[in-house]
């Protein structure tokens, strides 16, 4: 490690104004502090959410699901309030990473350095969720722009994110092994509106499988999915994946997701 500054700010207002001045953003440091480590990030001064409480916390409010930027995954886990309302939400969280992982890491953190194989944008662009900052809401769909890429201003700060409930959601991951992100997951969600389907550890980011979403609006079923061929040449492939083999799991994860969401 090398020397910076350390600050834990009580309020938001302490925070926004630490950022403006050159201050990076904590929110858990599962991907920060790692990045440090391997001298691949170098911020001079560190300003930890963790002191403010009020970026804490989950309530249902009406037929949305609100969850506090800093609410960390195993609180959302284990959550009765999550459980009770978007299930399979509560089941994505059990499954990222390790207890450690689980204990440090927030959901907050994880959307706002949108990692390509993480797997809360999943949840968030399946859902049509909001994220909502210190300045605005954003839609999920305008939110994720690419590799490490969001919407977010420089300086702003993620404040919750709210879920509409839907009918029936399920989410099923492939991990790679070691690092346990999804080699690939895919989070189905039927609302009245008809299915969304979004897919994580594809390539460059998360994204929507329309034809998917097409099939599976006019018959949720296995069969329906198992249907739909993913286009290779849109997929990623590295050592512990080819694009083809992406693609595969794509119509198995989501067959696996829709017979989830069924039972």
């Amino acid at each position: 490690m090398y020397a910076f500054t350390y600050e834990r700010p009580a309020t938001q207002a302490e925070a926004l104004k630490l950022v403006q001045g050159g201050g990076k953003l904590l929110a858990g440091g599962q991907t920060l502090l790692a990045s440090m480590k391997l001298r691949l990030a170098a911020p001079e001064q560190l300003v930890d959410l963790g002191g403010i409480k009020e970026l804490s916390g989950i309530r249902k409010e009406g037929n949305a699901l609100v969850i506090g930027a800093m609410t960390r995954h195993c609180d959302v886990a284990e959550s009765a309030v999550v459980a009770g309302a978007i299930p399979a939400l509560a089941r994505l969280a059990s499954g990222i990473g390790d207890k450690q992982v689980r204990a440090r890491g927030t959901i907050g953190g994880s959307v706002a350095n949108d990692d390509p194989a993480a797997d809360y944008p999943a949840a968030l662009l399946a859902l049509g969720a909001t994220v909502h900052t210190n300045a605005r809401s954003i839609a999920a769909d305008d939110f994720f722009q690419g590799l490490f890429t969001t919407a977010l201003d420089e300086g702003e700060i993620i404040t919750a994110v709210s879920f509409p409930i839907p009918s029936r959601a399920a989410y099923m991951k492939f991990p790679q092994p070691a690092s346990l992100f999804a080699l690939i997951g895919v989070f189905v969600a039927q609302t009245g509106a008809g299915v969304r389907v979004a897919v994580t550890g594809g390539g460059s980011g998360v994204f929507r499988h329309g034809a998917m979403e097409q099939a599976l609006t006019a018959s949720f079923t296995p069969g329906a999915a198992a249907a739909v061929k993913t286009d290779a040449g849109e997929l990623s492939s590295d050592l512990h994946g080819s694009s083809s083999y992406r693609a595969h799991l794509v119509g198995v994860m989501t067959q696996r997701a829709v017979a989830q969401a069924l039972a």
